[in-house]
């Protein structure tokens, strides 16, 4: 059994990989924290994980996390930074949800997150975790960069077109919209139903912290450093979920090509990718609550491909594509506690 521990356990992301972990059958939850909440028990705070998860927050200090075999950060962006020197030294695996170990770039991570990087040494030794485009150095690293739950889906509905050269390099679109969940469980005007609900609009237009995380990334699947996308996110009325319209222009290899055979071989045995029949535009319901990414790509112009990619912002957005990393880095089944169907209504 894996010991595990979670940093942060109050927020959206923390709830989650409780879920996920409480139905993990090689998962031993040790502890998880939370200053504020310490003494209270979990399912107090979330009656959902009543009868499956029997434990009460408890402060950091407490949590003896230095005994996990794995801890988990789900927290805010600087915490993680903080704490993982220690735990490394101590022999735990480290897996962040959070941005600190993204950005390989020390000054960009500065510039968009507004805080010195405490441990920029580590960088280097941190490895990026998504598993389907990075699988090899996951399972080998000790100390995991979770994506954002954008950057996701759009590196994976452009990554099988980069990896064969079939597009432009510049000149990439990404629209995305996302679920409230995706701004976290802090009281905010934006998100209140009265704001968010009935409404659809664009946000960050003037940049956005997961641009340069989508950009570092293109560019490492395509081995190019001039691939460059636009990102303009956009909030949706919902709750989970988040639905990216990706546009290329073809090159004259992309234009010959066949896109829909291109996708189905890229993605083939990859339990949690989706390739759907040629035609088909994926719905955000199809993959609530699961760690499954619904892709369908069309060619509306003899010289353009538009990729539409669905996923669930929370789970293979961030906690069940985290639990994703854990199993892999542990040599466990990638699948083990991410089975779960989606839910429908």
């Amino acid at each position: 059994m894996i010991n595990v521990g979670i940093v942060g356990g109050t927020g959206y992301t923390g709830v989650e990989l409780l879920r996920l972990l409480s139905q993990h059958p090689q998962v031993r939850l040790k502890a998880i924290t939370s200053r504020k909440e310490a003494g209270l028990p979990v399912a107090d705070m979330y009656p959902s994980l009543r009868g499956h998860v029997d434990l009460a927050f408890v402060t950091p200090d407490d949590a003896g996390l230095a005994q996990c075999d794995v801890v988990f950060f789900a927290t805010p962006h600087g915490v993680a930074m903080a704490q993982a020197r220690e735990l490394l030294a101590a022999g735990v695996k480290v897996i962040d949800l959070a941005a600190d170990f993204r950005l390989k770039d020390v000054v960009e991570f500065e510039r968009w997150y507004g805080m010195p990087h405490s441990c920029p040494d580590l960088l280097a030794e941190a490895v990026y975790g998504l598993p389907e485009l990075n699988r090899e150095a996951i399972k080998a690293a000790r100390l995991i960069g979770n994506p954002g739950c954008y950057p996701t889906s759009v590196q994976l509905g452009y990554a099988p077109l980069l990896k064969a050269g079939l597009i432009e390099p510049t000149g990439l679109i990404a629209n995305c919209a996302s679920g409230v969940s995706g701004a976290g469980r802090k009281a905010e005007v934006h998100t209140l139903m009265a704001e968010a609900s009935d409404n659809f609009k664009a946000y960050g237009v003037k940049g956005h912290r997961h641009g340069p995380e989508i950009n570092q990334q293109l560019r490492t699947i395509a081995g190019d450093e001039q691939v460059h996308a636009l990102f303009v996110p956009h909030l949706l009325p919902l709750i989970r979920g988040i639905h990216s319209t990706l546009y290329a222009r073809l090159n004259s290899a992309g234009q010959a090509a066949d896109l829909q055979a291109t996708f189905e071989a890229f993605y083939q045995g990859e339990r949690f990718v989706d390739v759907l029949p040629a035609g088909s535009a994926p719905e955000t319901r199809s993959v609530r609550a699961s760690n499954t990414v619904r892709i369908a790509v069309h060619k509306p112009l003899p010289d353009t491909v538009m990729v539409l990619v669905v996923e669930d912002n929370l789970t293979k957005g961030a906690s069940g594509q985290a639990v994703q990393c854990m199993n892999l880095m542990c040599g466990l089944e990638e699948h083990l506690g991410l089975t779960q169907v989606p839910v429908l209504p």
